[in-house]
C-alpha cells in the first residue's frame, strides 16, 4: 500500500483517486477550496466535475496541503496547466525529497511554453516527474469502463513504477520514454478537438472530421519531431488514440467549445458558462508560439487561433484551409 496524494479535485483527479482506492492504495484528494472539500466529504460525490459517481468513504478529502503532503509517497498532479504553477510553488516547500510526481495535465503554459512536467520540475527542484496520458475520459474511467493509457518518463524505472501503480483489469498502462512526444500529443490534440467541435457545430459531416483528425495528427507530429520527440509516439495512445477520443466524444470540453463556436456563440460567452477548464483554448496560443519558434507549419492550429482570438468566421477558416496550395500528402525527407 502506497500513501498517494492527488492534487486537484477536478473530474480526472477524482476519477484517478477512485481508481487508486479501488486498488487498495491509501489515497488523499486535495481541493484548493475548503468549502468544496467539505461538500465532497459530506456528499461523497463531485457534483461539479464528476456527477453521479460515488467517492468511497476510504478516500480522505482535505484542503490542508501541508497535511496531505506530510506522508505522501507519490503525488499525482491533476491541476490544469493554467493554474499549475501557482499550485506547484506551494507544493514545492512541502514535498519530501525523492517523492515522485505524476503529471496528468494536458496543456502548454502561455509565455514559458513549458509542458506540465517541466512546470513541476521548475517549481519542485530535483523531483522525479513522470506523465500519465492517453484516451481516458474521467466519466468512463470512474465508472470502470476499460481504458488504455501510457506512462512516460525519461527514467524508465519511474515509468514502470507508474505503470504498476495505476494498472488494473480495466485500466491498462503501457510505458514510453518519450516524455516530450507524450505531453505534446496530449496538449495539441485539444486544439484539434476545438476544430472538430467547430465542424460538428457547422454540421459538416464525417468526411470532414476524418480529414481533420488525419491532418491534425500530421501537424502535431511535425511539431513533435522538430522538438525532439519520437515520431512513433504520435501513432500511439497519447497521439492518435487521445486525438480520436477527444474529437468524437460528447464528454470532451474542447470539442464542446468548438461546437458552440460553430453554432455562432462567442468565446467569451462560452467560457463564462463553463465550470471546467477547456485546456485547448489557452494552449492554442502556446502551440502557435512553439510552431513559430521551431519553424513548423501548423495550418489547422493557425486557423483555430484566428477563430478564437481574432473573431474569424469559422466558415472562412475552413475555406482557407481547403484552398491552400496543393501539395503531396507524404512530405519528402
Amino acid at each position: 500500500m502506497k500513501r498517494i496524494t492527488v492534487i486537484g479535485d477536478g473530474g480526472w483527479g477524482t476519477a484517478l483517486t477512485i481508481l487508486l482506492c479501488g486498488k487498495g492504495e491509501k489515497v488523499t484528494l486535495w481541493s484548493n477550496f475548503a468549502d468544496y472539500a467539505e461538500e465532497l466529504r459530506a456528499r461523497r460525490e463531485n457534483r461539479k466535475f464528476l456527477p453521479g459517481v460515488k467517492i468511497p468513504n476510504e478516500i480522505e478529502i482535505t484542503s490542508d496541503l501541508a497535511a496531505c503532503m506530510r506522508e505522501a509517497e507519490l503525488l499525482v498532479s491533476a491541476v490544469p496547466v493554467v493554474y499549475l504553477r501557482s499550485v506547484m510553488v506551494r507544493v514545492g516547500p512541502l514535498c519530501q525529497q525523492g517523492v515522485p510526481v505524476v503529471s496528468v495535465a494536458k496543456g502548454i503554459e502561455n509565455g514559458t511554453l513549458m509542458r506540465g512536467s517541466e512546470i513541476i520540475a521548475d517549481c519542485i527542484h530535483a523531483v522525479r516527474v513522470g506523465v500519465l496520458s492517453g484516451p481516458s475520459h474521467a466519466e468512463e474511467v470512474a465508472r470502470g469502463l476499460p481504458a488504455t493509457v501510457v506512462a512516460a518518463a525519461r527514467d524508465m524505472s519511474l515509468a514502470r513504477e507508474i505503470q504498476q501503480t495505476f494498472m488494473t483489469q480495466r485500466f491498462r498502462v503501457y510505458t514510453n520514454p518519450d516524455v516530450v512526444g507524450v505531453e505534446l500529443g496530449a496538449a495539441v490534440k485539444n486544439v484539434i478537438a476545438i476544430a472538430a467541435g467547430i465542424l460538428d457545430g457547422l454540421a459538416l459531416g464525417d468526411n470532414a472530421k476524418s480529414a481533420l483528425i488525419t491532418r491534425g495528427l500530421a501537424e502535431i507530429a511535425r511539431l513533435g519531431v522538430a522538438m525532439g520527440a519520437d515520431a512513433r509516439t504520435f501513432a500511439g495512445l497519447a497521439g492518435l488514440g487521445d486525438l480520436i477520443t477527444t474529437c468524437i466524444s460528447p464528454h470532451g470540453r474542447n470539442r464542446a467549445v468548438g461546437m458552440a463556436i460553430g453554432k455562432g456563440k462567442k468565446l467569451r460567452e462560452i467560457l463564462a458558462g463553463m465550470e471546467m477548464v477547456a485546456e485547448g483554448v489557452m494552449t492554442t496560443k502556446s502551440v502557435c508560439a512553439l510552431a513559430a519558434r521551431h519553424g513548423v507549419d501548423m495550418p489547422i492550429t493557425a486557423e483555430v487561433y484566428k477563430v478564437l482570438f481574432e473573431d474569424k468566421d469559422p466558415r472562412q477558416a475552413l475555406a482557407d484551409l481547403m484552398m491552400r496550395q496543393a501539395k503531396p500528402e507524404i512530405e519528402p525527407h
